[in-house]
């Protein structure tokens, strides 16, 4: 009887353990791609202005005979993710692409005016890859269930005032869950939805901190609004992160030739002639936002769209 006794306290408590670890194991096991990622921290400085301007899928999964491509779940999936990851980085100013059809709607409605603004770069994308499985182990008196979800992601960062690609990448990130149970007890689990956001997640983390590196490497840019005796007004204020005091160069814009070796146009590099110093700034908005500022430079009040003022590097 006390051996009996033994045999059943041994067993209980194999049991007990058992379900202890299946519950831990159910929890989500971040991939080596999340741990991976790096974090980009919020900071101060001037932010450029970035579209996404078509992010597709082009995956084969979903894609049945009711198909509809301008509403693809997976492709408005990315390009949330993506967006909210460039939000986090503090480093741009986003602007609306997707949905702009709905924006442009709201404001017939209530009777504004559209306005119009150009971004500075572009990103055009895709979800290139995208695959689930169940995998198992059956022991003897044990059973495991891992799902796992694998995609792809590929970018591309265009310089709008080239239209050059300055950037180019494809990255891949996963995501498992895993459950077990012991003599038919322990967790039990149907397919795991938020897996395909987490490997979605997972591949746009390692692309978002060279999208930033990428945009921010470039001297931001600014243009001459107004100049007169009085005043001298440039656009750009408050929400791109200027401040009064920051002071830039003024550049008279460089000769435009045809490259042979591309058959592109081309500018050449332009001529500093002078700086401008913030003592004010005005708007409330990217659209209608301005700085008067100071200038240490002679121009040609008649043709301003002759120079541009940029960020020292």
């Amino acid at each position: 009887m006390k051996f009996y006794r033994q045999v059943c306290y041994v067993m209980f408590a194999f049991l007990l353990c058992s379900q202890v670890n299946a519950a831990k194991n159910a929890k989500e096991t971040p991939s080596s791609q999340q741990a991976k990622s790096a974090k980009i921290v919020q900071e101060n400085g001037l932010k450029r202005k970035v579209a996404i301007a078509r992010f597709s899928n082009e995956t084969t999964y979903a894609k049945g005979a009711f198909y509809d491509k301008e509403n693809d779940p997976l492709g408005k999936q990315t390009v949330d993710i993506l967006s909210a990851k460039l939000a986090a980085s503090g480093k741009f100013i986003l602007l609306e692409r997707s949905d702009l059809d709905a924006i442009k709607a709201e404001q017939s409605i209530a009777g504004l005016d559209v306005q119009k603004i150009g971004a500075d770069y572009l990103i055009i994308g895709s979800l290139t890859k995208y695959g689930r499985k169940n995998t198992g182990e059956t022991g003897l008196v044990s059973r495991t269930k891992r799902q796992t979800v694998e995609a792809g992601v590929s970018i591309r960062l265009v310089d709008v005032s080239t239209g050059q690609i300055i950037y180019s990448e494809e990255a891949n990130g996963t995501a498992e869950t895993q459950t077990k149970t012991t003599l038919g007890m322990g967790g039990q689990a149907g397919f795991d939805a938020t897996l395909s956001d987490k490997a979605i997640d997972a591949a746009i983390s390692q692309l978002v901190e060279n999208i930033v590196n990428n945009c921010m490497d470039r001297p931001w840019k600014s243009y001459f609004l107004a100049v007169d005796d009085d005043s001298v007004i440039i656009s750009g204020g408050k929400s791109q992160g200027v401040k009064v005091g920051d002071t830039f160069i003024v550049l008279a814009r460089g000769k435009k030739v045809k490259n042979p070796q591309t058959g592109m146009m081309i500018e050449l590099p332009g001529k500093s002639i002078g700086t401008v110093t913030v003592v004010m700034t005005g708007g409330d908005d990217p659209v209608n936002e301005w700085s008067l500022v100071t200038l240490e430079a002679k121009i040609d009040k008649n043709n301003l769209s002759a120079y541009i003022i940029q960020e020292k590097e």
